[in-house]
């Protein structure tokens, strides 16, 4: 996307602060790490350090911070009342782009020119241009200030998350609405829109978490976890059937995260929910006897394009292989803290904290060496 640096001044906030890790290194590294600037073109070539980069913008939100997404090098933040533009080319400005909308959940596809959204008091799902809301802060192109900036995905109401599958050519958009799970896929010009593919209603178990798997290549499966375990559907026969029910556990869970495992045909799971993680398989059996323990009850656990997954609890953030669950590295908080996973990218992640009083900041990691620090 084109950068905004060269349309607005330097801020006088600044893009960032460091953070100190108590570590044992030395004084000469440690003020060569704070005085470093962020790599906006970030590549797999990681330097030779022993402390992670953990940086907190210093942009405080008056709102909660409920999801983000990177926008080329830039940073989508969406919050209880509105959308925002962190400017991360070096400017440091923060952009107003949209107010009085709460934004639950997004996801940027530049190829398409969109920002898929879940947003509103309705929990609609709603689509904006890209070129739309790139206007909003240039306001150089009044055609496109004219048309209208967004579009709904069909009459949804009440949705609760989605995701987005990419399979060969096809870019499928899977929801979780009430008691249903609708599935679109994109069709492209002249429609440029996501098109209804399938619908499952009435199910026995309100889905909290989607998403979609291709079975050795050639099936559709929609996995989804609910308040009493992970369930799947069979897209072609409309059957639905339960992955695992951890009934081990009174009472109702919180599922995290489906994860769906790589070099597996899309057949393995990894299935996160309250402290613990369970290996099955696309049928519903254990694939791997051990199971994934985190050391407290994390608030958010995502996976990692690194092939590793990682829990931000109150105590400590905990990064695990996602293949066997082995603790790879503890990042441990000098206070009790929530923390909430927003969005990452190569050897990035980003996360936001939310303080007393409803105020959220956003804290970005680039991961290093797996060794245990305080931060």
């Amino acid at each position: 996307m084109e950068t905004f640096a060269s349309k607005r001044k330097l801020s006088k906030e600044g893009l960032y602060i460091s953070l100190e890790a108590s570590v044992n290194v030395s004084s000469s590294r440690q003020n060569a790490r704070k005085g470093s600037v962020v790599n906006v073109n970030p590549t797999n070539i990681r330097p030779q350090s022993d402390s992670p980069e953990i940086r907190k913008y210093k942009k405080k939100f008056n709102s909660e911070i409920l999801c983000s997404a990177l926008w080329g090098v830039n940073l989508l933040v969406g919050t209880e009342n509105g959308l925002w533009l962190l400017d991360r080319s070096g400017q440091g400005r923060v952009y107003s782009l949209i107010t009085r909308r709460r934004f639950q959940q997004m996801d940027v596809l530049e190829g398409l020119n969109v920002l898929i959204t879940i947003s509103g008091k309705k929990n609609k799902l709603r689509v904006y241009y890209l070129s739309w809301l790139r206007n909003k802060i240039l306001r150089n192109d009044p055609d496109v200030e004219k048309r209208q900036g967004w579009v709904s995905v069909g009459d949804l109401e009440g949705c609760v998350h989605y995701k987005v599958v990419k399979y060969e050519r096809i870019k499928f958009l899977v929801i979780a609405v009430r008691n249903s799970v609708e599935v679109y896929a994109w069709a492209p010009k002249p429609y440029h829109k996501f098109m209804a593919f399938k619908s499952f209603t009435s199910l026995h178990q309100k889905p909290l978490l989607v998403d979609l798997t291709v079975e050795n290549g050639q099936r559709l499966k929609v996995i989804y976890g609910s308040s009493v375990g992970f369930h799947a559907i069979d897209v072609d026969s409309g059957s639905v059937y339960d992955l695992y029910l951890p009934t081990h556990i009174q009472g109702n869970i919180h599922p995290h995260a489906i994860i769906i495992l790589p070099n597996t045909s899309g057949m393995e799971l990894l299935l996160t929910y309250e402290d613990e993680g369970v290996y099955v398989n696309i049928y519903g059996h254990f694939s791997k006897e051990n199971v994934l323990q985190w050391g407290e009850m994390p608030a958010s656990v995502a996976y990692l394009q690194c092939n590793q997954v990682m829990g931000w609890g109150e105590k400590a953030i905990e990064l695990r292989a996602v293949e066997t669950g082995t603790l790879e590295g503890v990042f441990m908080h000098k206070k009790a803290q929530k923390l909430k996973f927003l969005c990452e990218r190569n050897d990035k992640v980003f996360f936001a904290s939310v303080h007393s009083g409803g105020s959220s900041q956003i804290y970005f990691m680039t991961l290093g060496q797996n060794i245990l620090f305080n931060w």
